[in-house]
C-alpha cells in the first residue's frame, strides 16, 4: 500500500507494475462518469493526465498512512490524506482506497477521494463548477 499511496510522475512504471493486467479500478467519487480502468495502458493514461494536472503544485505527499484488514485475506483498505501546497495555498484531501490483491498485484480497486478537494486544492473549483452546471 505504501507504495502505491507514495507514487509520483518520476515512478509511473513501478506504480503501474503493483497492478495486475487485467485490473478494475474504478473512482465512485468521480464527479463524472468514467470507465473503469482495466489495463495497465488506461492506468498510464490516468495517471500521465494527472500529472499533466499538477501545474503550481509545490509539495505532494500521503500521509497519516493506514492499512486495515478485512475479513477477506484478498481486500486490504488504505486510508491516508495527500497533502501538500499548489497555487501558494496548503490542502489535505482524505482518502480511502478499498484494494483487491491476488498474487502480488491489485486485481481491483476502488479509490475514494474527495474531488472537490482536489479540484479546490489545484485551482480547478471554477472549472469544476462550471462544468458541473452545463
Amino acid at each position: 500500500m505504501p507504495r502505491l499511496v507514495l507514487g509520483d510522475h518520476f515512478q509511473l512504471e513501478p506504480l503501474i507494475a503493483l497492478y495486475a493486467e487485467p485490473t478494475d479500478v474504478r473512482h465512485p467519487f468521480a464527479p463524472f462518469p468514467a470507465e473503469p480502468l482495466r489495463t495497465r495502458d488506461d492506468l498510464r493514461r490516468h495517471f500521465d493526465g494527472a500529472t499533466a494536472a499538477a501545474d503550481g503544485v509545490e509539495s505532494f505527499a500521503a500521509v497519516e498512512r493506514t492499512v486495515h484488514a478485512t475479513a477477506d485475506p484478498e481486500v486490504v483498505i488504505g486510508e491516508f490524506h495527500y497533502v501538500g501546497r499548489a497555487h501558494a495555498r496548503d490542502f489535505d484531501v482524505a482518502c480511502i482506497f478499498v484494494l483487491r490483491v491476488r498474487d502480488g498485484r491489485i486485481v481491483e480497486s476502488r479509490d475514494y477521494t474527495d474531488p472537490v478537494g482536489f479540484a479546490r486544492a489545484f485551482g480547478q473549483l471554477a472549472t469544476l463548477a462550471a462544468a458541473l452546471v452545463a
